[in-house]
C-alpha cells in the first residue's frame, strides 16, 4: 500500500523545498520528491555557486587593478582557475546539505526519484532507469519542477564546445575565448567572471541594449563599463548559427543587414529558459499547458486539475528564485485555508551580480511614460557618496521614479557597489506604498551608500543636499 500524505511537492527547489517547510510548519504530513541534490538549479548550479565565482573575480581584479589605490603591493599576482571551480563547488555543497538538514529537522520525508503522476492525487517514484521504486499518494500535490536553459537549432549545445551556464561554472580549463549569446542577467554574470580573469568575451545581443529588461540609462551604463573592460559587445544582433569546427566555434551574425562571421573556443547559450513539463504525466491529466510552462491562478497557483498546484520557474517568468519562493508559502497558506494578501509582481526586485552590480524594482522610465504616468525622475551619483569614495566604488547611480500627482514610489534603478543588498529598502518602501517623502524623511546613516537613495529621491523633488 502506498504513503499517504496531505502535500507532496515534485522538486525540491527553492519553491519545492520551502513548499515543503512550510506545509509541515503549518501541520501537513509533507514529501518532497527530487531525483537530484535538494535545492534545484538555483543552490546547486545557479544562484549560489554563481556568486562564489563572482565574488573571486571581484577579489582579482581588486588586487589587480586597484591595489595600489589602497596603498598594497604584491609580487606575482596569480589565480588558479580549477581551484577558483572548487570553491565554487564547495559553497554549493555546503549549502544543499543544509536543505538536507531543514528537512529532516522539519520532520519532511525526502523521496530519491522522479515522480511521475498516475492520477491527479498519485505519483509513481521512478529510479534513473525509468523503473518504479514505490508509490505515493496526496490530498495536494504541488509542481516546482522549475527550468532548464532554453534551446534553439540554430544555437546546437553539446555541453563541450557550445554549453549552457552549467557548463559554464565548471569547466575544467578556462577558455581563451568566449562568446555569449544573450545578455541578461546570466550572460552578463559569466561575461564579467570570464573577462576580470583574462578571457576575451565577445556578447551578442537581439534586444537593443544589454540587459534590455533594465531600465535604458542602467543598461548604457553597464555597457559603458563592460566595453571599457575590452569586451566586444554586439546589439541589435541575430544570432544566424553556430557551427563547431574542432576545437573551435564558428557564429554567424547578422546585423543592420550585414553578415560577420566570430570565432572563439567556447560559445555560451544564455537565451533564456523553458519549463520542466515533460515525463511528469501531466498532459495525460490534462494539466493545462501554455508556452511549454503550467497554467495556473494566480490566487491559489491551482492548475485546472483541483488536487495539481505549481510554482516557480515552471509556471513562467519572471523565473527568479525568490519568487518561487514567495509563491511557495502564499500557496501554502491558501490551502490552509489563510487569509493572506497575494503577490505583487509588479513590485519584484530583479538582481544581476555582474560589476559594477545592477537592481531594479517596479517600472522603468520609458515604462512609466508608455502607461500615462507624469514622472518625477531623481539621479544620485555613487561620485558623489562619501562611502563610495572611502570604498573606492565611484562607478554608477541610483535613479529613483515618482508619480508626480501623488509622489508614489514606481520604480528604482541601480547600478553601483553592493546595489544588490541596496535594493531591498527600496522594496519594503514600494510594498509599503512609499512616498518621496517617507523616503527623505526617514533618517539614514552617514556614511552608507544608501544615503545615494535618500538623495536620489530628493533629487526628483529638487531637495537633494549633495549634488
Amino acid at each position: 500500500m502506498s504513503e499517504k500524505y496531505d502535500i507532496a511537492v515534485l522538486g525540491g527547489g527553492p519553491g519545492g523545498y520551502v513548499a515543503a517547510i512550510r506545509a509541515a510548519q503549518l501541520g501537513f504530513k509533507t514529501a518532497v520528491i527530487e531525483k537530484d541534490n535538494l535545492g534545484g538549479i538555483c543552490l546547486n548550479w545557479g544562484c549560489i555557486p554563481t556568486k562564489s565565482l563572482l565574488k573571486n573575480a571581484e577579489v582579482y581584479d581588486l588586487m589587480k587593478n586597484h591595489a595600489k589605490d589602497f596603498g598594497i603591493s604584491y609580487d606575482n599576482l596569480s589565480f588558479d582557475f580549477n581551484k577558483i571551480i572548487k570553491r565554487s563547488r564547495n559553497v554549493s555543497t555546503k549549502i544543499t546539505r543544509g536543505v538536507g538538514f531543514l528537512m529532516k529537522k522539519n520532520k519532511i520525508d525526502h523521496i530519491k526519484g522522479f515522480g511521475k503522476f498516475t492520477s491527479k492525487n498519485e505519483l509513481d517514484i521512478l529510479d534513473n532507469d525509468g523503473n518504479k521504486i514505490q508509490s505515493i499518494q496526496a490530498d495536494k500535490i504541488i509542481v516546482a519542477t522549475g527550468a532548464r536553459p532554453k534551446a534553439v537549432p540554430a544555437i546546437p549545445v553539446d555541453k563541450e564546445n557550445i554549453i549552457t551556464s552549467t557548463e559554464a561554472m565548471n569547466l575544467k580549463e578556462q577558455p581563451k575565448e568566449l562568446i555569449i549569446i544573450g545578455a541578461g542577467a546570466i550572460g552578463v554574470e559569466f561575461a564579467y567572471f570570464y573577462s576580470v580573469l583574462g578571457t576575451k568575451v565577445t556578447i551578442i545581443e537581439m534586444m537593443d541594449t544589454i540587459v534590455p529588461v533594465e531600465d535604458a540609462e542602467v543598461s548604457k551604463q553597464l555597457e559603458a563599463s563592460f566595453k571599457k573592460r575590452g569586451m566586444e559587445i554586439y546589439t541589435s544582433t541575430k544570432v544566424e548559427k553556430a557551427e563547431v569546427h574542432g576545437s573551435t566555434v564558428k557564429v554567424t551574425i547578422e546585423k543592420d543587414g550585414e553578415k560577420k562571421e566570430l570565432t572563439a573556443d567556447k560559445v555560451l547559450s544564455a537565451i533564456g529558459v523553458t519549463g520542466n513539463v515533460e515525463g511528469f504525466g501531466l498532459e495525460e491529466l490534462g494539466v493545462e499547458l501554455y508556452k511549454n510552462h503550467i497554467k495556473v491562478d494566480f490566487e491559489t497557483y491551482q492548475t485546472n486539475v483541483d488536487s495539481i498546484y505549481a510554482i516557480g520557474d515552471v509556471i513562467g517568468p519572471p523565473w527568479l528564485a525568490h519568487v518561487a519562493s514567495h509563491e511557495a508559502i502564499y500557496c501554502i497558506e491558501k490551502i490552509k485555508g489563510m487569509d493572506v494578501a497575494p503577490i505583487d509582481y509588479k513590485s519584484i526586485p530583479g538582481c544581476t551580480y555582474c560589476q559594477p552590480q545592477v537592481a531594479s524594482i517596479g517600472l522603468t522610465e520609458e515604462k512609466a511614460k508608455e502607461e500615462g504616468y507624469e514622472l518625477k525622475v531623481g539621479k544620485f551619483p555613487f561620485s558623489a557618496s562619501g562611502k563610495s569614495g572611502a570604498i573606492g566604488e565611484r562607478e554608477g547611480f541610483v535613479k529613483m521614479i515618482f508619480d508626480a500627482e501623488y509622489g508614489e514610489l514606481l520604480g528604482a534603478h541601480i547600478i553601483g557597489s553592493e546595489a544588490t543588498e541596496l535594493i531591498a529598502e527600496v522594496g519594503i518602501a514600494k510594498h509599503m506604498e512609499g512616498t518621496f517623502e517617507s523616503i527623505i524623511k526617514t533618517v539614514h546613516a552617514h556614511p552608507t551608500l544608501s544615503e545615494a537613495i535618500m538623495e536620489a529621491a530628493a533629487d526628483a523633488y529638487d531637495e537633494a543636499i549633495h549634488i
